[in-house]
Parts: structure tokens; sequence; C-alpha cells
């Protein structure tokens, strides 16, 4: 069995593997009841889309050793459908998500989570935070509380709270429960063989049983019992009105999903000093939630989590990750009446820790060390992914970012001026020549001012034509000193700029051992790889 699995190359440490595989379906299942919860859907649906993601992921994905599952950046999502068309709108939507992420796999899309600056990643990451804290607050309500509004932030003031001795133990027992995962980690030995988050849910549901605590359990709002999953087609009318309902939620889906597992796959590159294939992930990704779809599975991602679970007890090849679907399928079939038995408010407890561990604290702390700028792209990105969703923030972010880079970079372009050893004037000029800085350049050269000369050399050796724009500006300026009269030298640019140029490529002279080898961006940007 150990060379079947090394052969096919899942692992080149079974037995670490398998161990660590362990750990960390114990540790999914409380994770995936209380993301089910998030979603509005029943906990079992949560279960298989645990057992699918992380079987699939494991097996067809970019990046061993990650695990994936259900998870409360996509759950946050799926709220709204739910509750509005239900649950088989949900699984329809979440087809459509596993066909777009493989579209995205094979178009090689997942090179561009290299694009997302730094403070997005920040906002990014504290907006998920946020949003996960907010939906906990529904734990702390009444069973038959069903509000309009599904907002995030809107919990907070549509009533339903509990009240009594039940808010008392829902708190005193969430507290208790995240009091536990703080403190487990830090007992000698036990501390480091078994995961704190499981532990707490053993500690708080033994006392609950024991002392038979009158609070609410997972038994409480469904039952997680179950069989095999069954082949199920989504029960949903095939037509253009479905599909106008379910494809915003698939794109937003699609897109929060390929985020979060491109950033958990980068991390672990970090980790692990390798490297995973995102393009690879995103077909895997794509390929779990149709599977999830057909299957009554609410779908699911990368989670940080439990991969950082997995990588610091060991797990590095593909068998930790199926080690880890098979064994909750495993508790699925065989241990759902303990399952029922676990109390609400320590999954709440759970959430809250993870919400702690998952906001990037150093964040508020740089604020005003950072530029301003860059601040305030972390606080937007933050508003919009707690006021919309985490992938609409995201590309707003990286517009804003992208824009923000224009603007200085526009203003980083100046010249130099001097003389050559045949007496011609010299412009040296510095800076990214492109779209935003093109009417700076024009400004810097006018041929009108220069009487005194009749040959203008203008030396690109410490600029850089970025794209069209900067070619055409060039054009311009060529035309320009012909009509002044003016003999215009170009030197080192680079040859494909000779060849883009229309109007001045005859002025420029080449130089084979000086010239710049880049090329510009109209130029090349098909051959990008992945």
């Amino acid at each position: 069995m150990l060379s079947f699995v090394k052969r096919f190359s899942l692992t080149d440490n079974p037995k670490a593997d398998m161990l660590s595989g362990l750990t960390v379906a114990l540790a999914l299942v409380p994770e995936a009841i209380a993301f089910a919860f998030v979603a509005g859907v029943e906990p079992l649906v949560g279960l298989y889309a645990a057992f699918f993601v992380g079987l699939i992921t494991s097996v067809f994905g970019g990046r061993s050793g990650m695990i994936s599952g259900a998870t409360g950046a996509m759950a946050v999502a799926m709220v709204g459908i739910v509750a509005l068309y239900g649950v088989e709108y949900l699984f329809a939507a979440i087809v459509l998500t596993g066909v777009i992420q493989i579209l995205a796999g094979v178009l090689r899309l997942g090179k561009f989570i290299r694009l997302v600056p730094h403070p997005v990643m920040l906002g990014f990451v504290n907006g998920l935070a946020i949003v996960i804290c907010l939906a906990q607050f529904g734990q702390f309500k009444m069973l038959d509380h069903h509000p309009e509004s599904h907002s995030a932030i809107d919990v907070l003031f549509n009533g339903g709270w509990l009240t009594g001795m039940q808010i008392y133990l829902m708190v005193g027992l969430t507290a208790l429960t995240m009091a536990i995962i703080w403190l487990f980690p830090k007992l000698p030995k036990i501390g480091t063989f078994i995961p704190a988050p499981l532990a707490a849910i053993i500690i708080v549901s033994g006392l609950v049983i024991g002392l038979d605590l009158d609070t609410r359990t997972v038994g409480d709002l469904a039952s997680v019992a179950g069989g095999l999953p069954q082949f199920h087609i989504p029960i949903v009318p095939f037509t253009l009105e479905t599909l106008f309902i379910i494809l915003p939620v698939a794109i937003t889906l699609a897109a929060i999903g390929l985020i979060e597992s491109l950033l958990t796959l980068t991390l672990i590159d970090e980790m692990t000093e390798t490297r995973g294939r995102t393009s690879q992930e995103c077909v895997g990704q794509g390929m779990a939630n149709v599977t999830c779809g057909f299957f009554g599975a609410m779908g699911g991602c990368a989670m940080i989590g439990q991969s950082m679970i997995n990588i610091n007890s060991g797990g590095r090849g593909r068998l930790s990750g199926i080690t880890a679907a098979v064994a909750l399928l495993c508790f699925i079939l065989f241990g759902s009446a303990l399952i029922e038995k676990i109390p609400l408010a320590a999954l709440t407890g759970l959430m809250f820790m993870v919400v702690i561990a998952t906001f990037a604290w150093a964040s508020l702390k740089m604020m005003r060390k950072i530029p301003k700028e860059d601040a305030f792209v972390i606080f937007l990105v933050t508003a919009v992914t707690v006021a919309h969703d985490l992938a609409m923030a995201v590309v707003i972010g990286v517009i804003v970012s992208a824009l923000v880079y224009a603007w200085k970079s526009a203003h980083h372009i100046w010249v130099t001026e001097g003389r050559s050893d045949k007496g011609s004037k010299v412009y040296m000029l510095h800076g990214p020549l492109f779209f935003g800085s093109i009417s700076v350049f024009k400004n810097l050269l006018n041929p009108k001012n220069d009487t005194d000369h009749e040959h203008i050399v203008i030396d690109f050796s410490h600029a850089r034509v970025w794209d069209h724009s900067a070619l055409e500006a060039i054009d311009v300026l060529a035309t320009k000193y012909e009509e002044a009269g003016k003999k215009l030298h170009l030197v080192h640019l680079s040859a494909d700029c000779k060849l883009l140029l229309h109007k001045a490529q005859d002025l420029v002279e080449v130089n084979m051992l000086e010239d710049p080898k880049y090329r510009v961006v109209t130029d090349y940007a098909h051959e990008l790889k992945t």
C-alpha cells in the first residue's frame, strides 16, 4: 500500500501524511458545520462539501499539502441566494461556479494573483474576518427569527436576540470555548498532539452533556446523520431567468474561491520553499465545486487555517488531504449521533477565534507609518468587503492601487541637459514613459525653445517606453522637431520601439551593444507565461 501511494506521487512520507490528515479531519468537523450555519444550509451540506472539495483538490489540485473544504469566505456569499430562492438554486450556482473556475484554469488566469498588492491583501483579510465575526451574532438569536435583510452588518440591528438564562449560557460557553482554544496549546505534551479547536469542542460538549445545561445544540437545528452522498441534479427551471439569478452568485463565488485558494497556495509555497501550479489549482477547485453541485454540497475552496494545521503537523503530500477527506466521510457515516450533541456556543467560540487569528492586527499599527494611499486602500477594501462582497472588494482595491501607482509614476519623469562631443544638445530622459506621463514629457521638451542648436539628441538609456501612448508621444515630438527645422536623434531606444514607431523610426540610431533589449508592453503581452 505504501509503495502504491509513493508510486503515484501521493506522498514521500505516508506515515506523516496520514497522521496529519487524521488530525485535520478531526478539526474539520466543527468548522464545516459552523460554515454551513453561516450559509444558512443544513450541517450535512457543509460536511459533504468538506469531503468532496478536500478529496478532489488533493488529487487534482496544483498544491500538495493544501487543505480545502467549506469556508466562511464563500459561505457568507451564499446566504442571499439560499434565503431568497432556496438551496436548490445554490447547488445550481455551485455547478456554474465550478465551470467558471475550470475555464479560469484553462485560460491560465491564476497567474494574475501576483498582481494583487499587499494593501489589498490586508484589506481582504480584515474584511473577511469582520464578515465572519458579524455572521456569528446570528447564533445569539431565536431559531424562529427570520430577518428580511441578510446583510452582514444588518445582523446587529434586526432584533431577535436571546433573553434570560439562554443568552447568559450562550455567552458564557462561547467565552469558555475561546479560552480553551487559547490555553490548550500551552499545555505540555498534550497541547501539541490534539488540535485546540477539537479539544475545546470536546470539553464544552462534555460540560453541557454532563451538567444537562439547557443550551442549543447542532441537533436543535438539523440532523447530521447521513449516508453516502447521492447524485442529485439541482431542481431548478432550466431557463434564462434561472441563469440570470445564479450567474452573479456563481461569478462572486468563483472569484472568492480562487482568490482565497491562490493566496493560500502562495503562502504554502513560501513556507515549504516549493512551488504550486496556479492554473492546475483553478481546475482542481472547479472540478470539486461542479461535483459538489451535483451531490447536494455547498462547495468550497482552500482553507488557510486547516492548511496551516496540516503543514505544521508534517503533512506535505497529497495523501494528507485525501486522508482528511476520507476520515471526514467516516465521521458522517458513523459518528452523527455525537456531532448532533455539539453545543452551538462551542462552534460560535471556535469561529470567533478564527476571526481573531484571521484579522491582520499589525495593519492597525502600521497605518501611520505607511503611505496614506496604501492606508486608504486597506480601509476601502475592508469596507467594501463588509458592505458588499469579497470579490468586488479585491477588484476595486486592485483598480485603485493601479491608479495610485500610475499617478505616482506619471510624476517621476524628468530630463537633464548636456552637450555631446560634436556640440549637439543632449536631453537625458529619466523615468517611465507611458500614458500617464506623456503630458509631462511633452512639457519637458519644446522644439520652439531649441533655437540655438541644429542637432538635438534624446537619450533613452535611463527611460523605459511602456505602451503605445508613449510611442505616439515620441512620434508627435519628432514631427514637431522636423517642422521646426531641427535634426532629431533618438538614441538607446529598444529595437522593438523602432519597429513600432511610425513617423520617427528613421530617427532612431541603433547601437547593438548599448541599446536595451526590453519589449514594449503592447508587443509582448501575449507571451506572458503562467
